[in-house]
């Protein structure tokens, strides 16, 4: 994947950039506040009622009109700014992943996104653009993008932003679409020892299923990924399991190519069920998330922009890209869209690890925090201007 070209002596990059980093500058306290603040109370998918208790307090202090509790999401909220011109989202993260926190960085987003909306807040009028900052819930698997989108949350928007941290400065991260699916099984409990032979063991048939599952594996695509896990498997030794559960995640390259890799781990799952004597109830969870089209006219701005911090953005082959699903590939469908990458920790760290969420706390992570925010303004100052 190429890498953005960068001519950061070009003057309207370096004027646009110079307004919003004074800006993000002079509120690095707020931002850093706030991103300590959601970082030290982790909430999960559709319960981020601090994290967007503090965004929406932040907006309210600064006179911008904004709605909490929106589009009947509790933890979603919509700020807009602006009378005239292209209108252009500033995405907002704000959820934990169970056990590890913020491993993902996303208090990180959500202070870049709350600088980003901020600034352009304030020079919307003088710059003829009009700014809709979404804080979007439950990204770690819940789909609040595309809940929003449905409810009319991106209507009118003209392109849509963000930012997210990784171990390097990326710009890109190579976002695959995702369907999740639960397998329930149920079967028939006996006495393990006295009576046997009248159990059908449920924990057996996922067992099989998930045995099923990592054949599969050696027989997919290089951007096809398959990863599950048991959440149920039993009560006691001695009782033969009637119900068992296992939870999966189906990635591949598109939308199109899922769907065909998802009946193939359909049939690995009942095949499991049917070789134990057990059901099996297969629940696919809605929203699916598509991959990511990242907008090279966005790109190139902000990888412009980037260079004149020193961040200039490496080309993601070089030491692999970052690969995952995000629901931002859902919002990228529907309008010009870019995800890149955020330097907060070392090279070679990963996300959703605990090493990775100690960075996004510390003082690289505040800093990508600011920097965040006055990319993000001056690429959207960019496009506002972009047919002038």
């Amino acid at each position: 994947m190429a890498v953005p070209s960068r001519r950061p002596n070009r003057p309207e990059v370096i004027d646009h950039l110079s307004v919003t980093r004074e800006f993000a500058e002079a509120r690095a306290t707020i931002l850093t506040e706030v991103s300590h603040s959601i970082w030290d109370h982790p909430e999960l998918c559709f319960e981020e009622r601090h994290a967007h208790g503090v965004l929406v307090e932040q907006f309210e202090r600064a006179g911008v009109d904004v709605t909490g509790s929106a589009h009947g999401l509790d933890t979603a909220f919509v700020a807009e700014a602006g009378t005239e011109g292209p209108t252009v989202a500033v995405i907002c993260e704000y959820d934990a992943l169970p056990g590890i926190g913020h491993a993902c960085g996303h208090n990180v987003i959500a202070a870049a996104g709350l600088g980003a909306g901020l600034a352009l807040a304030a020079f919307a009028e003088e710059h003829g653009g009009r700014v809709r900052i979404i804080g979007t819930p439950a990204e770690e698997g819940g789909g609040g993008k595309e809940l929003l989108i449905r409810a009319g949350a991106f209507d009118g928007v003209d392109a849509a932003v963000m930012v997210h941290p990784a171990d390097r400065d990326l710009p890109t991260m190579e976002a695959i679409a995702v369907h999740q699916v639960h397998a329930c099984y149920s079967g028939r409990s006996a006495h393990a020892a006295a009576a046997p032979e009248r159990g059908r063991n449920a924990l057996d048939a996922a067992v099989l299923g998930y045995v099923n599952v990592a054949a599969l594996r050696q027989h997919t695509a290089v951007h096809e990924r398959i990863h599950g896990v048991f959440t149920d498997g039993g009560a006691k030794p001695n009782i033969v399991p009637e119900s068992a559960a296992t939870h999966w995640y189906v990635r591949s390259a598109t939308s199109a190519s899922l769907r065909e890799l998802e009946p193939r781990v359909e049939a690995c799952l009942h095949a499991g069920a049917v070789a134990a004597g057990c059901e099996v109830e297969l629940r696919w969870v809605d929203p699916a998330y598509d991959e990511m089209i990242h907008d090279p006219w966005l790109l190139e701005r902000f990888g412009e922009h980037a260079a004149v911090l020193g961040r200039t953005l490496e080309d993601p082959e070089i030491d692999g890209p970052v690969v995952g699903s995000t629901d931002m590939g859902n919002v990228s469908q529907r309008v010009p869209s870019i995800h890149p990458m955020i330097a907060v920790a070392p090279r070679g760290v990963p996300i959703h690890t605990p090493e990775f969420a100690t960075h996004a706390r510390s003082a690289a992570g505040d800093r990508a925090a600011v920097d965040g925010a006055a990319l993000l303004a001056a690429t959207v100052l960019d496009y506002w201007h972009r047919d002038r």
